[in-house]
């Protein structure tokens, strides 16, 4: 039996379809800039010399074990169904958002401390020279060396965050995948739904890395021009 193709029963939910990837692009945008907050926090926590902060040494590298090491779905469903068990009670999107932003922060600690790694030493030693303390260290001399440095892993890690996304309709998160789900159960068009959803993502993916290294470009051609 022939399938005739028939993309024109599409149409009239191009608005749904927009609706879907507003929210997957908000979802990325608030875990992304939440995400690398943790990721700098924890870097600078594990790289932290002080003797007495070796239990917060310890405590963000079993965070960063944990979420490296368990599935992206289990985690989002620990949030949404597990913790109730608990008592606590937290909305599908805040459960969305708050499963990417410490999946995405779990990735960028590990970035964040390949770069600071990086870091040539004369420069930490010509800090102190300056007189300045490890946080300022940290802050204008290490930070901006480090993110200029693993710019691009980042940006790839912020791409498979948007794309990992997609399990959030599991949760009846009404992102691109929920609106192919709904689709194609009223049309019942399965190929044609999945087939533009996935150019969709695809398209997502391309542009939103081709933004951030343009942005990341800008940002550390006026640094370094200053």
């Amino acid at each position: 039996m022939s399938y005739q193709l028939q993309f024109g029963e599409l149409t009239g939910y191009a608005g749904l379809f927009a609706s879907g990837a507003a929210t997957t692009l908000g979802l990325t945008a608030v875990a992304t800039a939440l995400g690398l907050a943790v990721g700098v926090a924890g870097a600078a926590a594990r790289n932290t010399g002080t003797p007495g902060l070796a239990w917060l040494r310890g405590a963000v590298g079993l965070y960063v074990e944990a979420i490296r090491n368990t599935p992206f779905l289990v985690q989002l469903f620990f949030l949404f169904f597990g913790l109730p068990a608990l008592g606590i009670h937290i909305g599908a999107y805040a459960a969305a958002i708050l499963a990417m932003t410490l999946n995405l922060g779990a990735y960028s600690v590990e970035i964040v401390r390949a770069g600071v790694a990086a870091v040539p030493r004369g420069h930490l030693e010509a800090a102190a020279a300056l007189a300045m303390s490890p946080a300022q260290t940290f802050r204008h001399v290490v930070l901006p060396q480090a993110f200029a440095k693993v710019f691009p892993a980042l940006v790839s890690q912020i791409v498979i965050t948007m794309l990992g996304s997609a399990v959030v309709s599991q949760i009846s998160v009404a992102d691109l995948t929920y609106a192919a789900s709904y689709i194609q159960s009223r049309n019942f068009r399965a190929f044609e739904t999945y087939f533009v959803i996935t150019l969709a993502y695809l398209a997502l993916a391309l542009v939103l890395r081709a933004a951030l290294h343009a942005a990341g470009r800008q940002l550390f051609v006026r640094r370094a021009a200053r």
